[in-house]
């Protein structure tokens, strides 16, 4: 007997338009994977959709690929993960339910959780996951299910606190001791990452996203990943990468924005059909990161699958960040640090006057303006304009 387990399919997550569609692709072969290897059910351990409200086409195309599970006889089961979920309680998954194309397994009856038994004689139960981790309350008391007999499998879709990693170190999660201790299989999911242990008797495993949902997965991990798992717990990974992805860095320490325009063109090559991945990062040596010209590196790209250009981490050249205690402070530090200088003492020299507090605009204007020639000697230039 085999299963597959998938987490986090996130569908429709993608803004970009090719990567939106591309989530359903690759859930698409997943499924199409899972027939080719003839497993008896499939396991969803949350976040099927993006958001608990999906778009029609994203819900009829994701109805027609459960389809061909439904046709063979294949049995699909899943918790709601925190995206699923709705505070209203209304979710695309009860019309997906109602229709036949899966099952969820979070049954509570009588305040305990309830065995959904397959036709393979496997017990499956699990827990919903919803945001800030607010199904901890459901973790308190789970021993009930140990006394249960046979080859069971635990859905959940939370965080490990044992295992989570470091840039996960502030997530609220769930101790593992929270668990059921007896269980075969423990199908995680809500934490975009792969990872396998045992756990009591049996494993758990986290398979990771079913595809990248962001930027910084997408450059980390390169693919999705889910997993075939036989009844004798032998663990097979399976990475999906329907489109190759191409990821180019660029240090823009002292370049101009067009400097780093003709550098990311220049040095770019076999592109072609590929989702290319462009991240900048320095301090600008004059300009601002908006000076850059998106349009003309997506247009040089036109070929790529698609572009995806994360600058976040690039910034103008500031000054220091101490704050001064007065005017003059700041003017002796921007003096220091602008090149070229000279003279730039004199001038607010020059301007160093204050407007009176009966004195109009006007005025104070045009005494600036006079004292400003006086002071830098411009007198004969400027001979006719007072």
């Amino acid at each position: 007997m085999k299963f597959g387990h998938i987490a986090d399919c996130h569908i429709g997550g993608w803004r970009e338009p090719k990567l939106k569609e591309l989530t359903i692709k690759t859930f698409n072969e997943a499924v199409n994977i899972c027939i080719k290897k003839h497993v008896a059910f499939v396991l969803i351990s949350g976040d099927l959709f993006n958001t608990s409200v999906p778009s029609i086409e994203l819900i009829s195309e994701v109805a027609s690929i459960l389809g061909k599970l439904k046709e063979r006889d294949i049995e699909v089961y899943i918790v709601p993960g925190s995206h699923d979920f709705s505070p209203s309680g209304k979710t695309m998954l009860d019309v997906l339910e109602k229709a036949g194309l899966l099952k969820n397994v979070f049954l509570i009856e009588d305040g305990k959780l309830k065995f959904t038994i397959d036709k393979t004689n496997t017990k499956i139960t699990g827990l919903l996951g919803l945001r800030n981790n607010l199904e901890k309350s459901f973790y308190e008391d789970l021993g009930y299910l140990d006394d249960e007999e046979g080859f069971k499998i635990f859905m959940f879709h939370t965080t490990i606190n044992e295992i989570k990693p470091k840039d996960m170190e502030k997530v609220e999660g769930q101790s593992i001791h929270s668990l059921p201790k007896s269980f075969d299989y423990y199908a995680g999911g809500h934490v975009h990452y792969v990872k396998e242990i045992d756990f009591g008797k049996g494993k758990l495993v986290y398979p990771g996203p079913l595809f990248p949902n962001n930027f910084k997965e997408l450059e980390e991990l390169g693919k999705g990943s889910f997993y075939i798992v036989d009844d004798k717990l032998n663990l097979e990974k399976i990475e999906i990468e329907l489109v190759n992805v191409k990821i180019c860095f660029f240090d823009a320490n002292s370049k101009t924005p067009n400097e780093i325009e003709n550098e990311i063109i220049e040095t770019i090559h076999d592109f072609n059909d590929k989702i290319l991945m462009i991240r900048i990062e320095g301090i600008l040596k004059i300009g601002k990161p908006s000076d850059l010209n998106f349009n003309r590196i997506n247009e040089y790209f036109k070929d790529a699958y698609c572009v995806l250009i994360n600058s976040n981490k690039l910034t103008a050249e500031i000054f220091d960040e101490d704050v001064k205690e007065n005017i003059s402070e700041i003017e002796d530090e921007v003096i220091t640090k602008l090149e070229n200088s000279d003279g730039l003492d004199e001038i607010l020299k020059a301007l160093d006057y204050e407007k009176s507090d009966d004195e109009k605009s006007s005025d104070f204007e045009q005494r600036l303006f006079k004292n400003f020639i006086k002071h830098m000697k411009l007198e004969e230039v400027f001979k006719d304009d007072y």
